[in-house]
């Protein structure tokens, strides 16, 4: 009998224990910085994963981050291309409130490349979260200026490997054996030889995981993939050997390669034992170029360079295993959002006179505020522009009357039904005019070339559904 007492209170001070330790590592959970992880893709179509409901591609990591994180249906960033989309991501600013209307290419006389990019007095979120304490790594594409004033070292990063322009070949050398000549600079080791870019990104990242992992980080994974050109291993193309088109082919191969490499990501923030408590966020900088690299925005219209919801509607995955339920988040949030939201989770804080476009979603998506997180969405790029105001849309052209699209009924933007609305129009062009004409000159221009062309792509025809 005393034998049993014995037993009886050794298990349950074990059971004590346990729940003491376990109570101990949710509070440690609870009270330390998160880490960051943004994984940016490249012109990525919409359709194009297979938790997006693609027929064609199969994505299982990119799927498994989105089934034990959040999916958020209505997710935006600030511009359809490349360059002004990654200004508003990482400053937390719609990039048109400081001049960043274009992709950052200088190829106009009259402009000078020291003003070609976000400009200096801008803080980025790196800067920010560097003052609390985070080392931050980019990986890859950086595409916000490259005179040395711009360097990615000088905006808030502690270490850089990659590329300062907007594109980056995947393999090492031309069909003719010959190297390409745009190179790789690191600003903490020699740069290794590529193999395949997608893959040395990947080394890059789990080594900054490795390197990094006892005090908090920010890793901004800017792949490319699968921007062009269109370059894809062979291994790969014999996966997709099935899909007819080429270009799809290549496509598709291209993105199984990065949805390889993300789950090499996860599997090493697991391996370190850090993914509980780090923030996962995998979205696209823009829409898919379907006439470039046969992507899929279905089942939405438009594609990159245009705001229809094609061109600005992207995949957008929020993962935060010790902190967020999984689960389906359904209100219009924008890439803007992340800048606040990292810094506040981070134990810092913005303010007013910071001017941030941005808001800090981490209480929408915990259910602990209900409304939508923004009234209103504003975009321009070039000839366009555009609001969001609750379920309504317009978009603004310089040759035609305005679009307006109800997106609770016609998410495919195929009915306008401005004509049945004009006090509506009307109102709805006022705010995007006010805010228009209250931002300031541009600090560069594109070729006038990609004008007629962005007009051009509002006539085009679009896929709508699943290719087989």
């Amino acid at each position: 009998m005393k034998t049993k007492m014995v037993l009886a209170a050794l298990l349950i001070g074990m059971g004590m224990v346990s729940a003491q330790k376990k109570s101990k590592n949710h509070d440690r959970l609870r009270h330390s910085k998160p880490n960051f992880v943004i994984i940016l893709a490249d012109d990525l179509g919409y359709a194009d994963l297979g938790y997006t409901g693609s027929k064609q591609i199969k994505t299982p990591n990119i799927d498994a981050l989105a089934k034990e994180g959040i999916q958020c249906t209505q997710g935006y960033v600030s511009a359809p291309v490349c360059g002004p989309s990654r200004a508003g991501l990482m400053t937390g600013r719609n990039q048109v409130n400081f001049g960043f209307d274009n992709n950052p290419i200088v190829d106009l006389p009259q402009f000078d490349e020291n003003y070609v990019g976000v400009p200096v007095e801008e803080k980025t979120m790196a800067d920010r979260l560097a003052t609390l304490g985070y080392t931050n790594g980019l990986i890859g594409k950086w595409h916000l200026g490259e005179a040395d004033h711009f360097h990615p070292t000088k905006r808030g990063f502690h270490e850089f490997w990659g590329y300062l322009g907007g594109g980056h070949h995947y393999v090492p050398n031309k069909p003719n054996g010959k190297p390409w000549p745009n190179k790789i600079v690191s600003n903490f080791k020699k740069p290794q030889p590529i193999t395949y870019i997608t893959d040395d990104k990947g080394d890059e990242c789990v080594d900054f995981i490795k390197r990094h992992k006892k005090d908090p980080f920010f890793l901004y994974a800017s792949f490319n993939a699968p921007h062009a050109p269109m370059e894809a291993t062979e291994a790969d193309l014999k996966l997709y050997r099935h899909i007819k088109d080429e270009k799809r082919r290549t496509y598709a191969a291209m993105i199984h390669r990065l949805d390889l490499n993300v789950g090499r990501i996860v599997k090493e923030l697991k391996k370190q034992k850090v993914y509980d408590n780090t923030v996962i966020v995998f979205f696209s900088d823009n829409g898919g170029p379907c006439d470039h690299n046969a992507s899929v925005n279905a089942p939405f219209n438009g594609q990159k360079g245009i705001l229809l919801e094609g061109g600005i509607r992207i995949p957008f995955i929020i993962s935060y295993p010790g902190q967020l339920k999984r689960g389906v988040y359904n209100k219009p949030i924008s890439s803007l959002d992340l800048t606040p939201t990292f810094v506040a989770l981070a134990g810092g804080t913005t303010i007013k006179k910071d001017k941030l476009d941005g808001v800090n979603i981490f209480p929408y998506l915990t259910q602990e505020l209900k409304e939508n997180p923004h009234e209103t969405l504003m975009w321009r790029f070039t000839i366009s522009g555009g609001i969001r105001k609750g379920n309504w849309k317009l978009v603004r052209l310089p040759d035609r009357l305005p679009l307006l699209f109800d997106l609770d009924k016609d998410p495919s933007e195929l009915n306008n039904v401005a004509a049945e609305n004009w006090d509506l129009v009307a109102s709805m062009l006022k705010e995007l005019g006010d805010w228009d004409v209250s931002c300031p000159q541009t600090l560069y221009l594109e070729g006038n070339r990609w004008r007629r062309n962005q007009v051009d792509l509002y006539d085009k025809k679009y896929q709508l559904t699943q290719p087989e």
